[in-house]
C-alpha cells in the first residue's frame, strides 16, 4: 500500500510539471519553437501575398476560369489549407496565400505550365529540332505522383513515383515494347527531366522519375504533376503584401473570450462534479495548451473561425469528462465503493467514447483529404482535438483520478450521487417532435423560391460564393485597419446603400492603397453604386480611386463540390462504422438522419434570418456535423447496454425511454458547457465573429433537442416498423391475454 501511494504521490507531480511545462512552453516558447505566437495566421488575421494574374489567351470560356482557379488552389493547398482565389472582371486572376512575405518562394509553384510527356528517341529528335512530335503519353494519362527516397547501394535516391490511368498503362506499355534497350525521355514543362534506358517492357501501370537533385524538388515536380497543367496561360501582373482583413482587436477580444468561457466551464464542472470537475478542469488546461503546442509543431495555418473552433473544442472536450463522471456518479448510486465506482465509471464509459470521437475523427480525416481551403483547415483543427480530448480524459483524468482515490480521497461527498432517472414518454412525444422537426425545415426550405423572387437570391450568398466588386483607393494618409473600419466603411455603405457588415477592408502594405470588397455594385452610368461610392470618397475623404473590378466568389464551383463530395463520403463512412459497431443498420440510418436535422434546421436560420452564406457558414455547418454525432452515439450506447441487460423479451419502448431518462444529464451538461463557451465568444467577439457563434449556439441547442426528443425516438420507429410489430414483451403479455381468454371461452 506504501510502494501505490508513493506512485500516486510521482503522477500528481508528473501532472503538475507536465501542465506546467505546456504552460511555459506555450507563453515563452524553446528557442523559436513552441510559443504560441509562432502559429500561422491566416489572411484574416496577418494578412499575406496578393498575387494578380492576367489571362493570356484570346478565347476562353467561364468553364476555363474555373478550372484555373481550382488548379491554383490545388497547388496553392500543397503551401497552406488557408487562401483566396477569385477571378476579376476583366480577364485576371487574383491569389492571395497567408503568410508569405516573400513573394518568389510561392509564384514560381502558381505559374508553371505543369505539362509532362513521354518521347520515344523518334519523337524526341523532332521535339529536339523544333518540329511537329507526337508523344507517347500526356500528363492526362497519369492518375498519380507521390515523391519517395528511394534507399540504393550507392545511397539515396529522390524520386517521383507516377501510376497511370488504364489507357495510360496500355500506352507506356506499347512505347516500353517498343523501346527494350532505348532510352524513353520524360520532358517537364519543356526540360528533360529524366532519361531512363527501357530494360524490359513495364505492364503494371507505373514508373519512376529518379536521380532528382532534393526531395523538396520531388516533392514540387510530383505536386505540380497531380494537378496538371493550368487551362489557362497567365502572366503575372501585380503583386503585394496585403494586411489582415480583421484588425489584432479581434484576436484580443476572441482571446479574453476564450480565457473567460473556459473559466466558465471549469466553475460548472467543479459545481456539478466536485473532484472530479476540478480534475477535469486541470486536464482542460493542459488539452488547451497542448493543441497550441501542436498546431504551432505541425505548423496549421489558424484563422478566426478556426481561433473560435478551438475555443469551441474545448466545450467538446468536456464531453468525455462528463459521460465518464455521470457514470460514475450512477456507480455510486447503487452503493458501490469510490473506488469501485471510478473503475467502473472509466470501464462504462469507454465505449460511448470511443465511437463518438471515431466517428468525428472519420469525418474530419474525409474532410481534410478531399476538401480544400476552409475545410481542410477545420478538418486538421478537428482532428487535433479529438485526438488531444480522448488523450487527456481516457489517461491524463483517469491517472490523476486514481491518484487521489489511493491517496485517501474516497468521501462520496467529493464525488456525490446519481440521482434517480426520470420516467418521461420520450418515444410518445417523439413522434410530434419529428413531424414538427420535418414541418420547420420543409417550411424554411420553401422560402428559398419566395426569396429568390422578391429579394433577388434564394440565400444571402457572401463575396465567397456570390462575388461583388473590389474597389482600391489611395489616400492621402496611411490608415490602420480600424481606423478604416471606423472612418472610412460607413461612407461606402452610406454612399452605395449597402450594410457595413457587406464590405472587408484590406490595407496594402507600404503604400496608402486600400482594398475594399463589398457585395456587386451596379456600374453602369452617372446614378450607379460604384460612381456614387468614388465620389463619396473624394469628396469627403480626398481619396483617388485607382482600380475597381467585379470579383468572383472564392469558393469555385469544384471547390463546392469537393465540399458537398467529402461531407456526404463522411456520412457514408460514418454510417457504416456504427452499423459495424452496434450491429444494426437502424442505429447507423437514425444517426445520419439525425446529423442532416441538425444541419437542415440550422440552414433554414440561414434562409429565414438572411444571414450570410459563405466560408464561415460551412466552418459552422462541418462543426456542428462533428459535434452531433457525439450526443447521438451517447444515447445508442446507452440503448445498446439495456438491449443487452433486457434478457430475451425486450419492451424497446421503455428501453429507449430509459437510456434517454438515464443519458439527458450528460446532454444538458454537455450543451452548458459548450453553450456558455460560445455565448461569451458572441458577448464579447467582433462582430464579424458574432455571427458565427450565434448559428453554433443555435447549432448546440438542436443538437441537444435532437439527441433528447429525436435521435431516440426515429431509432424505435425504425426498429418497430413506425409502430406496425409490437415489442416482444408487449407480445407476450398480448399472447397471454389471449390464451386466458381462450380458456374462459372453453369453460363457458
Amino acid at each position: 500500500m506504501k510502494k501505490a501511494r508513493k506512485k500516486a504521490i510521482w503522477v500528481l507531480i508528473l501532472f503538475l510539471l507536465v501542465l506546467a511545462g505546456s504552460i511555459y512552453v506555450a507563453l515563452f516558447g524553446v528557442g523559436d519553437r513552441g510559443k504560441a505566437k509562432y502559429i500561422s495566421l491566416g489572411l484574416d488575421l496577418k494578412g499575406g501575398l496578393s498575387v494578380t494574374y492576367e489571362i493570356q489567351d484570346g478565347d476562353y470560356s467561364d468553364e476555363d476560369v474555373q478550372d484555373t482557379i481550382y488548379k491554383l488552389q490545388k497547388r496553392i493547398d500543397s503551401h497552406t489549407t488557408e487562401h483566396n482565389v477569385y477571378s476579376e472582371g476583366n480577364g485576371k486572376i487574383t491569389a492571395e496565400i497567408p503568410g508569405v512575405t516573400d513573394a518568389d518562394a510561392i509564384l514560381e509553384d502558381l505559374s508553371i505550365e505543369g505539362k509532362l510527356e513521354f518521347l520515344d528517341p523518334e519523337n524526341y529528335e523532332l521535339w529536339s529540332q523544333g518540329k511537329d512530335y507526337t508523344p507517347a503519353l500526356t500528363g492526362d494519362d497519369i492518375k498519380g505522383a507521390t515523391s519517395r527516397i528511394n534507399s540504393t547501394e550507392t545511397g539515396e535516391d529522390n524520386e517521383v513515383q507516377l501510376a497511370f490511368t488504364t489507357d495510360g498503362a496500355q500506352k507506356f506499355a506499347d512505347v516500353t515494347s517498343a523501346n527494350v534497350g532505348k532510352i524513353v525521355y520524360i520532358v517537364y514543362d519543356g526540360k528533360v527531366v529524366s532519361a531512363p534506358t527501357v530494360q524490359q517492357a513495364i505492364t503494371d501501370g507505373n514508373a519512376v522519375i529518379n536521380s532528382i537533385s532534393t526531395y523538396e524538388e520531388a516533392e514540387s515536380l510530383a505536386t505540380t504533376i497531380r494537378i496538371g497543367a493550368l487551362p489557362l496561360t497567365l502572366k503575372q501582373v501585380r503583386s503585394n503584401i496585403v494586411g489582415a482583413t480583421l484588425g489584432s482587436e479581434a484576436v484580443s477580444t476572441t482571446i479574453k473570450a476564450g480565457i473567460i468561457g473556459i473559466i466558465c466551464i471549469f466553475i460548472i464542472m467543479i459545481c456539478v462534479f466536485r473532484i472530479p470537475g476540478l480534475i477535469a478542469s486541470l486536464s482542460l488546461t493542459l488539452y488547451t495548451f497542448m493543441i497550441l503546442l501542436v498546431m504551432n509543431l505541425f505548423n496549421v495555418t489558424l484563422t478566426l473561425p478556426g481561433l473560435a473552433g478551438i475555443i469551441l473544442s474545448v466545450g467538446m472536450a468536456v464531453d468525455a469528462n462528463v459521460v465518464i463522471f455521470t457514470r460514475i456518479k450512477e456507480e455510486l448510486a447503487t452503493g458501490a465503493s469510490v473506488k469501485q465506482s471510478v473503475k467502473a465509471g472509466f470501464h462504462n464509459a469507454l465505449s460511448a467514447i470511443i465511437d463518438g470521437n471515431v466517428t468525428t475523427l472519420i469525418a474530419a480525416l474525409v474532410l481534410g483529404i478531399f476538401g480544400t481551403g476552409t475545410i481542410k483547415g477545420f478538418a486538421i483543427t478537428l482532428a487535433i482535438g479529438i485526438v488531444l480530448s480522448v488523450f487527456t480524459a481516457l489517461v491524463i483524468s483517469q491517472m490523476v483520478l486514481n491518484a487521489l482515490v489511493t491517496l485517501g480521497v474516497t468521501d462520496v461527498k467529493y464525488f456525490g450521487k446519481a440521482k434517480e432517472p426520470g420516467k418521461v414518454n420520450f418515444v410518445k412525444g417523439g413522434k410530434y417532435c419529428i413531424i414538427a422537426s420535418v414541418l420547420v425545415i420543409v417550411i424554411g426550405f420553401c422560402f428559398m423560391p419566395i426569396f429568390a423572387k422578391t429579394k433577388g437570391s434564394a440565400l444571402n450568398l457572401s463575396i465567397d460564393f456570390a462575388g461583388g466588386t473590389s474597389i482600391t483607393a489611395e489616400f492621402d494618409k496611411a490608415y490602420s485597419l480600424s481606423e478604416a473600419e471606423k472612418e472610412i466603411v460607413p461612407v461606402i455603405a452610406e454612399a452605395a446603400g449597402i450594410s457595413e457588415a457587406d464590405i472587408s477592408v484590406q490595407t496594402v502594405s507600404g503604400t496608402n492603397e486600400i482594398v475594399f470588397k463589398t457585395t456587386e455594385l451596379t456600374t453602369q452610368g452617372d446614378d450607379s453604386q460604384l460612381t456614387k461610392v468614388t465620389a463619396a470618397l473624394s469628396e469627403k475623404l480626398g481619396a483617388t480611386v485607382t482600380n475597381s473590378d467585379n470579383i468572383s466568389g472564392s469558393a469555385s464551383n469544384d471547390m463546392t463540390r469537393d465540399a458537398f463530395l467529402s461531407v456526404a463520403l463522411a456520412a457514408v463512412l460514418m454510417l457504416i462504422y456504427i452499423v459495424i459497431r452496434f450491429k444494426d443498420v437502424k442505429f447507423g440510418v437514425s444517426a445520419v438522419l439525425a446529423l442532416c436535422h441538425d444541419v437542415a434546421m440550422v440552414f433554414v436560420l440561414y434562409i429565414l434570418l438572411r444571414l450570410s452564406v459563405g466560408n464561415t457558414c460551412i466552418a459552422c455547418m462541418l462543426t456542428i456535423f462533428g459535434y452531433s454525432i457525439n450526443a447521438t452515439i451517447i444515447v445508442f450506447d446507452r440503448i445498446r447496454e439495456n438491449i443487452a441487460n433486457a434478457g430475451t423479451k425486450k419492451d424497446y419502448k421503455h428501453i429507449v425511454n430509459l437510456s434517454i431518462n438515464q443519458t439527458i444529464t450528460r446532454n444538458i451538461y454537455t450543451s452548458l458547457t459548450t453553450f456558455v463557451t460560445i455565448f461569451v465568444l458572441y458577448v464579447m467577439g467582433v462582430a464579424a465573429i458574432k455571427e458565427f457563434a450565434f448559428t453554433l449556439m443555435a447549432g448546440v441547442v438542436i443538437g441537444a433537442y435532437s439527441s433528447i426528443c429525436v435521435t431516440g425516438p426515429l431509432w424505435y420507429y425504425f426498429k418497430t416498423g413506425f409502430g406496425k410489430k409490437k415489442d416482444a414483451a408487449a407480445n407476450g403479455k398480448n399472447s397471454k391475454k389471449a390464451v386466458e381468454k381462450k380458456k374462459t371461452a372453453k369453460a363457458q
